[in-house]
């Protein structure tokens, strides 16, 4: 599976940096990914949406851990060709390892995409477990 196209919509916010939409074998669309600056830098947060007790479910993640490297690499690096190496976020720092993989409620649309906050446990962190 590869990705063949990556949309990113920068957004100007403190921890809401963007969102992304990623095209899979030009045919499969995932969108509502959030690039998010986190404590230990920037990291992908996946799709989620809001449960009835207020956490957050995962609606779209990677199953493994090489697919959600490749992923993330792929949004970084057209996120940091966008912004330019002199923005804010993406001079903070943080690589493919940085990121707490939970995005909180940062949801700030303004874009005018719903932004759903952050991501529940280890569904979508983009952290390599231990």
């Amino acid at each position: 599976m590869e990705i063949t196209d990556v949309k990113v919509i920068p957004v100007d916010d403190e921890k809401l940096k963007a969102f992304v939409s990623i095209v899979f074998d030009q045919c499969f669309v995932v969108t509502d990914i959030k690039i998010i600056h986190g404590p230990k830098g920037l990291f992908v947060s996946m799709p989620s949406k809001k449960r009835k007790d207020g956490t957050f479910k995962d609606i779209a993640h990677p199953l493994n851990n090489q697919m959600r490297q490749y992923l993330e690499e792929k949004v970084l690096a057209v996120y940091r060709q966008q912004v330019g190496p002199g923005g804010a976020a993406a001079s903070a720092g943080g690589g493919p390892e940085a990121g707490s993989g939970n995005g909180g409620a940062q949801g700030a649309a303004a874009s005018g995409e719903g932004a759903s906050g952050g991501n529940e446990g280890g569904g979508s962190s983009t952290e390599p477990r231990s």
